[in-house]
């Protein structure tokens, strides 16, 4: 027998109620969790319910979450109206696209150099490009202005693509994964004769897909969203991004809220979408790279 039991006063530990505990601490945490997520999506819900309602509805009170009759041609006179929406739709297309991929590319190969390659004042060349994320973007709006309209970069889509081609925060991304794969891989290549760019384009990068995936949902979402550069850079209409055609959307139809939703719907979709089929990859990169809310 048991030295524990034969003593009296001694108790036996409960092993049974600290599983129950855990439990039922798993069981609140997912409550909990469930409750924040339907508060967090119910303005979403409203949006997407106002959007298909008419003017007079958008606001009744109980809200009426599913309308009797569907307004569907409130998204058809949102993308054929006056000032078609579907334009500033393919303007941030051509933008994000066209960023992203520049992105994507250079901030790769600035991370397989500082994260793979040896060569002098590294380290001080590094932190020295990290420098750019302290500088705040609106510091530069004078000067970039001032370059770009020497440049006759102005009213193009031209200028919300180059210069956002390059990204500090993306290569400081892709150092940290790079460092963690194995020398071994690089050393072996170089033996067998292989070059950096080779290296780079057939072992570095498969490798690198869940960092290079959460990247790509970070700058798209960064360039879909920008309102301030097409704002300062912009000034025909139908150049106008998704951000800046919305708020001009706003202000030519003030008293149509219907219309408005219809719009912000349309806007939200991309994004919502892109992360839903990536969202494994994007949670998995972020863990492997060391980025932390």
């Amino acid at each position: 027998m048991d030295i524990a039991t034969k003593q009296p006063g001694v108790l036996k530990p409960k092993v049974g109620s600290r599983s129950q505990n855990i439990m039922a601490s798993r069981v609140v945490l997912t409550v909990l969790m469930f409750a924040l997520g339907i508060l967090m999506i119910l303005p979403f819900l409203w949006m997407i319910s106002a959007s298909l309602k008419l003017q007079i509805d958008v606001f009744e009170f109980p809200i009426r979450w599913i309308p009797e009759n569907p307004q569907w041609q409130n998204y058809e006179r949102v993308w054929a109206g006056r000032y078609p929406f579907y334009r500033f739709y393919v303007n941030s297309i051509i933008v994000t696209v066209g960023a992203t991929s520049l992105v994507l590319l250079t901030a790769s190969l600035g991370g397989y150099a500082f994260g793979k390659l040896d060569f002098p004042f590294k380290e001080t060349l590094f932190l020295s490009y990290l420098a750019m994320m302290m500088i705040p973007p609106q510091v530069l709006l004078i000067p970039r202005f001032i370059m770009f309209n020497w440049m006759g970069w102005l009213d193009t889509l031209t200028v919300l693509i180059i210069p956002n081609a390059v990204s500090a925060f993306g290569t400081f991304l892709l150092r940290g994964f790079y460092e963690q794969i194995p020398k071994d891989l690089s050393e072996a290549a170089i033996i067998d004769g292989a070059g950096h760019v080779r290296i780079w384009s057939r072992i570095i990068m498969p490798l690198t897909r869940p960092a290079m995936l959460a990247l790509m949902i970070i700058s798209a979402m960064w360039r879909w969203n920008d309102y301030l550069q097409p704002l300062v850079f912009l000034r025909r209409v139908t150049n106008y991004t998704i951000p800046l055609g919305l708020d001009f959307f706003v202000q030519e139809n003030t008293a149509q809220m219907n219309l408005i939703m219809a719009a912000a719907v349309t806007a939200t979709i991309p994004l919502l979408l892109l992360f839903l089929i990536t969202q494994k990859y994007f949670i998995r990169g972020i863990v492997l790279t060391g980025i932390k809310g």
